[in-house]
């Protein structure tokens, strides 16, 4: 895959996006619209399973509406209700944590840019981007290793790190895309192009991935 591929590409993706069930932070924002519930999902999501963070996100949002909220939780019962996420015990100290820091270096209001969101607790440039992506409505380009695997894969970039890959897509990537490439990712990565063992075969981005075109089952 060239950059002159950019184009094309994200039309197979946007059509193959459209034929599987999006990540479960795309649907939180396209239901609430609301930019806290985003961050708190995305704080939930890391290193975890789409299914188990959505249930979390129903458990902890039938107790909370603001970050007031979160405060009001103990932490062993904040705990209880997100597990069993991954690392639930540092994300319910991160959450309980977070009024505090909102109110001490944003008046309360949740930050809309990738660097002020990484002075919150348990908020990383992964999360940061993607709050400021689906929860502000901005453009941020978020990656995650399926973002990271994936373009990699495709030759588009080739970097060691997702710091590294969000700085190459940045330079790469028009801008009325940068929202969307997360989401259409990591429902490809999920669906299809697997860490392990990819399905390569029928892959719409067969033509454009060198990885895919030497890999068994292919015909090609």
């Amino acid at each position: 895959m060239t950059p002159a591929d950019i184009p094309a590409v994200n039309r197979l993706l946007k059509r193959a996006f459209a034929q599987t069930r999006a990540p479960v932070i795309d649907l939180l924002a396209a239901q609430t619209h609301d930019p806290f519930r985003v961050l708190v999902g995305a704080i939930l999501s890391a290193r975890t399973q789409d299914a188990t963070t959505a249930a979390a996100c129903d458990r902890l949002f039938s107790h909370i509406r603001t970050p007031g909220d979160l405060r009001a939780l103990p932490r062993a019962e904040l705990e209880s209700l997100i597990y069993p996420v991954g690392f639930y015990r540092d994300k319910a100290r991160h959450l309980g944590a977070l009024p505090d820091a909102l109110d001490a270096r944003f008046g309360g209001a949740i930050p809309d840019t990738v660097e002020a969101l990484c002075e919150l607790p348990g908020v990383g440039r992964k999360t940061a981007n993607l709050v400021v992506a689906l929860g502000f409505g901005k453009p941020a380009i978020c990656v995650d290793v399926h973002v990271h695997r994936i373009s990699n894969r495709l030759g588009l970039v080739a970097t060691r790190t997702p710091f590294d890959t969000e700085m190459a897509l940045r330079s790469l990537l028009p801008v009325r895309i940068w929202r969307t490439w997360n989401s259409y990712l990591v429902a490809f990565g999920q669906t299809r192009c697997r860490p392990v063992v990819p399905r390569c075969g029928g892959c719409p981005l067969l033509p454009f991935c060198p990885v895919g075109a030497t890999h068994p089952g292919t015909g090609r």
